[in-house]
């Protein structure tokens, strides 16, 4: 971990959450942090890249602290309010980094979430493979479609909610359709 690139991120967040992305610039972050621009640009190309880096810097740390195999839930209610406490840095940056890299670092968290909450609810369904692909990523997508609808709302709803009966519908429809692929087919 580089304190220094930390410091910037942090900085850079905090002017997010009080003005747009096109009304920061470079000056603003140093003179927010005290480092001189070179340091900036010693550990970032530009602006976009500083996105990406706080993008993957805070998807990593989400999953490294509270993804449990015991307590999925629990990940996506620390997601859901993490990003709903920096509403306004979150849309800033969703409508300001490139869309394939934004939705890379959502689907990657989508996806280790939901993964982790399948193998959670299946242990005692036996599943092939190719089911629980096939589970994983059909929740993965119902996830990161709620959460692209909440930003392309500009947040209008509350997120944690949705999450909640999201998880709640999800945990009898998901045992039940595990309960059925978990099931021999007959073929006719």
């Amino acid at each position: 971990m580089n304190k220094t690139k930390d410091m910037i991120a942090d900085s850079f967040i905090q002017l997010l959450d009080e003005k747009a992305i096109s009304k920061i610039t470079v000056k603003d972050i140093v003179d927010r942090c005290s480092v001189n621009r070179n340091t900036f640009y010693y550990h970032f190309q530009d602006i976009p890249a500083l996105c990406e880096y706080i993008w993957q810097q805070k998807i990593d740390a989400l999953i490294q602290s509270h993804c449990r195999p015991d307590s999925p839930g629990e990940a996506v209610s620390v997601a859901v309010n993490f990003f709903t406490s920096h509403k306004t840095a979150l849309l800033h940056i969703y409508k300001s980094l490139p869309r394939d890299v934004f939705l890379r670092y959502l689907n990657e968290l989508a996806l280790y979430l939901v993964g982790q909450y399948i193998e959670t609810i299946s242990a005692d369904t036996p599943l092939t493979p190719q089911c629980r692909e096939f589970v994983v990523r059909y929740y993965k997508c119902t996830m990161v479609g709620i959460f692209l609808d909440w930003l392309d709302s500009n947040m209008s709803y509350d997120l944690l909610s949705m999450a909640l009966m999201i998880r709640d519908l999800r945990s009898e429809s998901g045992r039940s359709m595990l309960e059925q692929l978990g099931q021999p087919t007959t073929q006719s």
